[in-house]
């Protein structure tokens, strides 16, 4: 452990671990046209926390050319972080 670390963060991150082990930590879902993707971004242990990331992710796809359609936020435990439309629907 590094000695210089806030132990309040770590608490954070073994909780935010702990609500992803059993499906309740909270994922940005984005489905995108271009391409035609679905990206997971989280885990966050609360909803309020995965809504105010929300901007920095749809700036970064959006950097790379990917054409945002949708956003949803769920509670869930995404089996890939991303995955093509088709394939994921399906």
């Amino acid at each position: 452990m590094n000695l210089n670390q806030n132990p309040l963060v770590n608490l954070a991150e073994i909780w935010t671990d702990f609500l992803n082990f059993w499906g309740q930590a909270w994922w940005i879902e984005v489905f995108t046209t271009q391409p035609k993707c679905i990206y997971y971004f989280g885990p966050f242990a609360d909803r309020q926390q995965a809504h105010l990331a929300i901007s920095g992710y749809v700036e970064d796809l959006e950097s790379e050319s990917a054409k945002v359609i949708h956003l949803k936020l769920e509670q869930c435990k995404p089996k890939r972080l991303t995955s093509d439309f088709e394939d994921a629907v399906a």
